[in-house]
Parts: structure tokens; C-alpha cells; sequence
């Protein structure tokens, strides 16, 4: 899918030793002025973390087949923004504690930074994104879901060919929100 956007990044899946900057890229998307209504994570609570679980996140997803996380390098090799692909099985739960009944792809983690935003830089990462989900067996839908009050993840997700599904996830906390669903089939 060519959205006729022009880039000059490299887009590929992480690799284990990168887990320094894939920490330094997940501490700079919590940092930005959207984070509170894009992640279900605060900078405390994530900068907060021992190196294990930098080190163990980026291994699990450079190579799985349950998850891959995907960035797109920029000049001077500087990382321009990232996208993780979860695998969700039938019978397993979701980030939300809902039953998963279908086989698909829940894209999650999406940042790009502010710099590199409208160059196609998010476009270049959904794409392999879909490309990876997509080549996995039984794998027909991806599905992520956008809080209430991100209107600009919305209208690019629409722009991508999301619709709306049937999710709808509450947030907890002092001010009620909901996270909706957004559902692509598989070409």
C-alpha cells in the first residue's frame, strides 16, 4: 500500500543488543504531549524498569513469532519512530482482559517523533508492520485500538484502511475514557 509519502528511513524489525534504544524511543513516545491518551503506560512507571525488561523486550520482539517490533531509521541512524505487532491467539486474553476468539495482529506501541511526523514515516511502519502479520499462517485481521480523544491517530488510521470494530475498552482512572477498536482484513 503506496500512500505516495516520501521518506528517507529504513524501516526493520529491532534487533535484541538495540535494547537501549529501543528504552531511549518507548521513555521519548511517553514524554510527548499525547501520551497520556496513545499509552496505557506513564514515563514513571516505564523509566522506573531494570534493564532486564529493556533487554527482554527488545529479544522478544526482534525475532518472535508473537510479537515484532518494527523502527524506522533515519540519517544518521537515528530512530524516527516504532510500531509493535502483537500475534493474539483464540482463548488467550487481551491487553484489556478480553477473551481473543480470532487469530490476528493487535498493533500497539505506535510513535513516531513529532519531526518526522507527515513524511510517511508512519505509513513506511505499518507497512511492514502488516507485511510481517500478514505472511504469518491464519493471520487475516489486525485490529488496534485509539483513545477517544486522539483524533490524529484516528484520522490516519482511517486514512490506512481501519474501520471502526465492535471493541470498546473503558479506561480506569478519574476521568472515564474509552479506547476504540479499529479493524483492517487482510487484503
Amino acid at each position: 500500500m503506496d500512500h505516495g509519502m516520501e521518506h528517507d528511513c529504513v524501516v526493520r524489525a529491532v534487533r535484541a543488543e538495540e535494547w537501549p534504544r529501543v528504552k531511549e524511543l518507548r521513555l521519548a513516545a511517553l514524554r510527548d504531549p499525547a501520551a497520556p491518551v496513545a499509552f496505557l503506560e506513564t514515563y514513571e512507571q516505564a523509566v522506573a524498569e531494570p534493564d532486564s525488561h529493556w533487554r527482554a523486550r527488545a529479544a522478544g520482539n526482534s525475532h518472535a513469532t508473537r510479537a515484532r517490533q518494527f523502527v524506522a531509521v533515519g540519517p544518521g541512524d537515528e530512530w524516527a519512530g516504532s510500531v509493535t505487532v502483537l500475534v493474539e491467539e483464540p482463548g488467550s486474553q487481551d491487553i484489556f482482559s478480553e477473551e481473543i476468539t480470532r487469530r490476528q495482529a493487535h498493533l500497539v506501541g505506535v510513535y513516531v517523533r513529532p519531526e518526522h511526523r507527515g513524511s510517511g514515516v508512519t505509513e513506511a511502519l505499518f507497512e511492514a508492520a502488516l507485511a510481517w502479520a500478514w505472511s504469518l499462517e491464519g493471520l487475516e485481521r489486525a485490529r488496534l485500538y485509539v483513545h477517544e480523544r486522539n483524533p490524529r491517530a484516528m484520522a490516519f488510521y482511517r486514512r490506512f484502511g481501519f474501520v471502526r470494530g465492535a471493541g470498546v475498552a473503558r479506561l480506569p482512572g478519574d476521568t472515564p475514557a474509552e479506547e476504540y477498536e479499529m479493524v483492517l482484513d487482510k487484503p
